[in-house]
């Protein structure tokens, strides 16, 4: 039987194509790209640059649209939904880490952290605060500025700043593109006990063979094709 007939399916990207362009000119992004994600599943996405990985994260992570196609999340399908239907949505369900940290920076660590709260006006779980803290090793820095801490120290504030509101699916594009082999081996490790602990659903893309290696399953992307990853 399919693993993924036995868990529960949270994320589908059903035949999605966008298009930059037009006639010979005409180049595609998504070209009929189909993904079925489970819940807890940790996938990784690789291929070159300008291959359509991070516009296929932007779609699913509603940030961009498709041309056609659709995506369901969780049951719910959110093709044509109005902007602010969408921005709420994120804000509630969805956690992204990129490659640039992103942080404000006058706020310290923990009110960076809190911000989408802030901005949802949703309170602040203080325990799962200190939790996330702990973590990601900055307990003892929450009161620290971005330019008191180390750029592997700022990429663990941004991804404690995507779980604060306890995301069903994470979206990570290149979240290691900027650090070091130890710190990436640390951010990696984190985000791995981070979706076994809360039982949360991880789509990642990297350059990184190494970091991919450690997903559950693999699939590579060119010219806006997205393939099982055959090693």
């Amino acid at each position: 039987m399919d693993e993924q007939t036995t868990t529960q399916v949270i994320l589908q990207a059903e035949d999605l194509v966008k298009t930059y362009g037009k006639g010979d000119a005409m180049i595609y992004a998504l070209n009929h790209v189909n993904l079925t994600v489970s819940r807890g599943e940790f996938v990784a996405i690789i291929g070159e640059s300008g291959g359509g990985k991070t516009t296929l994260l932007n779609v699913i992570g509603t940030l961009d649209t498709a041309d056609s196609g659709r995506v369901i999340f969780d049951g719910a399908d959110l093709t044509g939904r109005k902007d602010d239907f969408l921005s709420a949505y994120r804000r509630r369900n969805i956690g992204f880490v990129f490659q640039d940290y992103n942080l404000i920076p006058v706020l310290t660590v923990e009110e960076n952290i809190v911000l989408p709260l802030r901005l949802d006006n949703t309170p602040v779980d203080t325990a799962y605060l200190d939790e996330l803290l702990e973590m990601i090793g900055l307990t003892a820095r929450r009161h620290h500025y971005p330019h008191e801490l180390s750029g592997g120290q700022q990429q663990r504030v941004s991804f404690a700043r995507a779980l604060i509101h306890k995301p069903q699916l994470i979206l990570a594009d290149e979240p290691t593109g900027n650090l070091d082999s130890k710190n990436s081996r640390e951010i990696i490790s984190i985000l791995k006990n981070s979706i076994a602990k809360y039982n949360q659903t991880l789509l990642l893309v990297t350059h990184d063979g190494n970091i991919a290696t450690q997903a559950d399953r693999i699939f590579t992307m060119q010219d806006g094709v997205l393939t099982a990853y055959r090693g």
